[in-house]
């Protein structure tokens, strides 16, 4: 069964309401690549799998593309649905993504890495491939298991921000297990106003390049570039990151 994850980070009310004071867009990064990547391929529908607080979407909708976006969390898609009301929201996983006919499919925030097991990774290119019209494109991202980011989870490694709500907060990620590809851990959030500590448990999946090009593949797509960083370096060579874009056969 294709699902994304449940994870407390996504759930949990508490936490999904300074989820985007934790986790910004850099400039440059997802919200600009993807949207670029819509320009270039004259992309008029884009769906989003996995908009979580629709950061991303909501950016889309605001250059006037027709956008849908899908989210299995109830708690983060009531965010996004207050952020802005021009994207077509829709709740449920990848099975909800439905027919469309998009011209441009993504997953941004490394939502790829959610789905662990390659059934559910494969269920999940299956439901975009038929979300997409004939020739349509496809773009996620994905971290480079050679450039082995886990390694810089150290749970010395503390990061404080400020929520304009919540107040100060410090959060950490503490590695449990790394093993066959897939590595859990916790991440640790401290909110010092009333010191309260909440955890988040998850897992992701690092799959290499040759899984990447042959899962996308085996779903009917054709990978036609493969960038190492968001200003389109080559992949390895210690770049942190696979960012794919492919076109449905």
């Amino acid at each position: 069964m294709t699902r994304l994850s449940t994870i407390a980070e996504f759930n949990d009310p508490r936490l999904v309401a300074v989820y985007d004071t934790v986790n910004p867009y850099e400039p440059g990064t997802q919200p600009d690549f993807y949207r670029s990547v819509a320009r270039e391929v004259g992309a008029s529908t884009v769906m989003e799998l996995g908009c979580g607080t629709g950061q991303v979407a909501c950016a889309f909708a605001a250059d006037g593309f027709r956008v849908i976006g899908v989210e299995p969390s109830a708690a983060m898609l009531a965010v996004a649905r207050a952020r802005c009301t021009e994207v077509e929201w829709v709740h449920g996983d990848a099975r909800a993504l439905g027919t469309p006919d998009a011209d441009l499919a993504y997953m941004s925030g490394h939502v790829a890495q959610f789905f662990v097991t390659d059934e559910e990774w494969e269920d999940a290119l299956s439901a975009l491939r038929r979300a997409l019209r004939p020739g349509g494109w496809l773009s996620f991202e994905a971290r480079d298991p050679r450039a082995r980011e886990w390694e810089r989870w150290a749970r010395s490694v503390r990061t404080s921000v400020v929520d304009p709500v919540a107040g100060p907060i410090e959060w950490w990620t503490e590695v449990h297990d790394v093993r066959g590809g897939v590595v859990s851990y916790a991440i640790h959030y401290r909110f010092l106003a009333r010191d309260e500590t909440l955890v988040s448990e998850a897992a992701l999946r690092f799959r290499t390049e040759e899984e990447l090009r042959a899962s996308l593949g085996e779903a009917g797509f054709a990978v036609e570039c493969m960038y190492g960083n968001w200003d389109r370096a080559p992949i390895g060579n210690g770049a942190p990151e696979f960012i794919v874009l492919a076109h449905a056969q």
